[in-house]
């Protein structure tokens, strides 16, 4: 029994303290989540993940993933940049059928503030497309997706990216060389 008294249990999450994580301004501002954590030092760099319908509230954009990380903390409060999204895997394979072509191409761009995003833009066509007409299609992917860079900074760029802007401006011009079921950009990093 004595030795059982010098042999405490430090329970360690007695030491911790929870933080609460916010969003950056750009995404308003608003509460997405809630992190343990002994010294603040340790959420440096924490990266966080949220939907889009979280933050907007349209149920319609839950197959969109945030991602944060956490770059202050002042108090109990830790604030986040954004870093990257991403379209659910199987929000993706909803979309494929059998006779349809799916059309990848990554674009590596810098903003007109000079921030570099490697943004992975996908395209679903309605019937299998020709191998000339992919070839058409993912240049002109490419093409849009670097004019819209060049042109914008990065919080628009992001904009018209989540929005869906970008993506319907690339489906419009696009179309003209197939028929297309859905096109996203379906990943920044």
């Amino acid at each position: 029994m004595a030795k059982a008294r010098r042999r405490r249990v430090r329970d360690t999450w007695k030491e911790k303290q929870w933080y609460t994580i916010m969003t950056p301004k750009d995404f308003g501002d608003q509460e997405i989540g809630t992190t343990p954590a002994r010294e603040p030092e340790q959420l440096m760099k924490r990266r966080v993940e949220s939907s889009l319908r979280e933050l907007t509230g349209d149920f319609s954009k839950q197959y969109i993933k945030l991602f944060f990380e956490i770059n202050e903390v002042a108090g109990d409060t830790a604030t986040t940049n954004f870093v990257g999204h991403q379209v659910t895997t199987d929000y993706v394979r909803s979309m494929i059928r059998r006779g349809t072509s799916r059309i990848d191409s990554i674009v590596n761009v810098t903003s007109q503030d000079g921030v570099k995003l490697k943004v992975h833009v996908l395209a679903i066509t309605i019937k299998r497309a020709k191998s000339s007409q992919q070839k058409f299609i993912r240049e002109t992917m490419e093409k849009m997706v670097q004019n819209a860079a060049k042109d914008k900074k990065f919080q628009e760029l992001i904009e018209d990216i989540l929005g869906g802007k970008m993506a319907s401006h690339i489906y419009h011009e696009s179309k003209k060389y197939t028929h297309l079921n859905v096109l996203k950009p379906s990943k920044l990093v």
